[in-house]
């Protein structure tokens, strides 16, 4: 099972942390190796300090009035002076043990070695510190002496456990700055690696929305190419979906508004003859009317999404669009005899959106104005620092508070009676404003009410403050 609340880690970590842990690893066995071989070689090296002052020792032995003589010859001590933090000791004795010469202290091999052995290696104690010890026998046979006579010399450990270490700082300081680099190479593979993935998200996340054409696999790493022929299969069954959904709402929309389009004429028909209409016939047209309207809401809220997702953003004059508004005259249709003003300066007002998606949002604010709102409405626009307004004001009151804490819900209607709904016209305003990347204002003035729809100006058309 996932654990949602593990954090999840990249994959340039996850790839660094097994190459860290490898290192790791081996360097622990390096570290050891390299340890093992620096004991085992100074072991050797003093080893063979040690036999050869036992020698030099050994060879200055001769027999003198039948006893064994010792010259202590001083390239034995040179010998041992190459560990001058050591203690030594040395020892000669006869056939029967006595000592011949030397300190007191008497070293034997344990009672497991051969004792005859002409050449003994062995460890042992020296004042309570751990010492090697080596033991060399030379063998006499003349006339007035017969017999072993034995060279005992040992020192501590001090100078083989320095030697030791050195060499294995010697091996292991190479191998830590290589392992450094090797880390920071396997970095730089790593982060070549996954570039060939960030480039595909970049190119996934600049793709339109709507763009489900294959993505190109040529040119790409082998294992790539799996992910990206599975992506491509996925967007063509998507791609399949959304053709057919498209349809189906083109075709939906086609019956609907037909069928609607006719009975609105029909009970308008009915309704003209100059008789006042019937109840019942009064209520068919107003509820043909409102679903006429509600119709072209949904398309109209429709198209906007579709083109805040697909649309490309560009710079425009905000002025052209209130104009273009008045211009129209819908607003005699929608509400005849009232009042409509424009209120715009000469200074451009340029905003950075889908000229048309803010179009059908400027008809939305007039229409809901002129619906719910008290005339004379005013359209207007104005430059406010980094941000582009286009406002829509009446005299009015405004909705109530609860319409306004649901500005944009998608097809909820809070009213204090049917006819006081705002339908969709401010979800379809809402949805501009969010696919621009402005926001929707409302607000209470000395005038009236006002719904204004802020979106980012553009910054080169700007003048500089200096």
């Amino acid at each position: 099972m996932i654990d949602l609340h593990r954090p999840i880690r990249s994959l340039t970590g996850r790839v660094l942390s097994a190459v860290i842990l490898l290192l790791l690893l081996g360097g622990m066995l390096v570290s050891v190796w390299t340890w093992i071989n620096g004991r085992t070689a100074a072991r050797q090296t003093y080893d063979r300090l040690l036999l050869g002052a036992a020698n030099d020792i050994a060879e200055s032995i001769r027999i003198q009035d039948g006893k064994a003589v010792v010259d202590l010859p001083v390239s034995a001590f040179e010998l041992l002076a190459q560990a001058p933090d050591d203690r030594i000791h040395y020892d000669v004795r006869g056939p029967d043990g006595q000592l011949v010469t030397g300190l007191s202290d008497r070293f034997e091999p344990s009672e497991s070695s051969d004792r005859a052995a002409l050449l003994q290696f062995f460890d042992d104690r020296m004042q309570g510190e751990a010492a090697r010890f080596v033991r060399v026998v030379r063998r006499f046979a003349e006339r007035d002496f017969s017999g072993n006579v034995s060279v005992t010399v040992g020192q501590t450990l001090s100078a083989r456990q320095a030697m030791t270490l050195d060499l294995a700082l010697d091996a292991l300081v190479p191998l830590a700055f290589a392992g450094i680099a090797l880390l920071v190479i396997a970095w730089f593979a790593v982060r070549s690696a996954v570039r060939p993935l960030e480039a595909l998200a970049s190119d996934l996340a600049r793709r339109d929305p709507y763009d489900l054409t294959p993505m190109p696999v040529e040119g790409r790493p082998q294992e790539l190419r799996v992910m990206l022929e599975s992506l491509n299969r996925f967007m063509q069954r998507l791609d399949k979906q959304i053709d057919g959904m498209r349809n189906l709402i083109s075709d939906t929309a086609h019956q609907l508004r037909t069928p609607v389009a006719a009975i609105r004429v029909q009970a308008e028909t009915m309704a003209g003859d100059g008789t006042p209409p019937s109840r019942p016939l009064g209520m068919l047209l107003a509820r043909t009317r409102s679903l006429g309207d509600l119709l072209d809401q949904l398309l109209s809220r429709a198209m906007v999404i579709h083109r805040g997702d697909s649309v490309p953003r560009v710079a425009f004059d905000l002025r052209e669009v209130a104009l273009d508004l008045i211009e129209r005259r819908d607003h005699e249709l929608l509400s005849p005899g009232a009042e409509v003003r424009l209120a715009i300066g000469e200074d451009p007002v340029i905003a950075v959106a889908d000229p048309f998606s803010v179009g059908q949002a400027a008809k939305n604010l007039l229409s809901n104005a002129l619906k719910h709102g008290k005339p004379p409405v005013t359209v207007g626009t104005e430059l406010s620092g980094a941000e582009a307004v286009i406002w829509v004001e009446d005299t009015g009151t405004g909705p109530h508070e609860a319409v306004i804490a649901s500005l944009g819900a998608r097809f909820e209607r809070t009213k204090t009676s049917r006819e006081d709904s705002v339908g969709l016209g401010l979800s379809i305003v809402a949805a501009v404003a969010t696919a621009s990347g402005g926001r929707v204002d409302m607000s209470r003035t000395d005038q009236g009410f006002r719904v204004a729809l802020v979106l980012p100006a553009d910054d080169t058309a700007r003048e500089d403050p200096a």
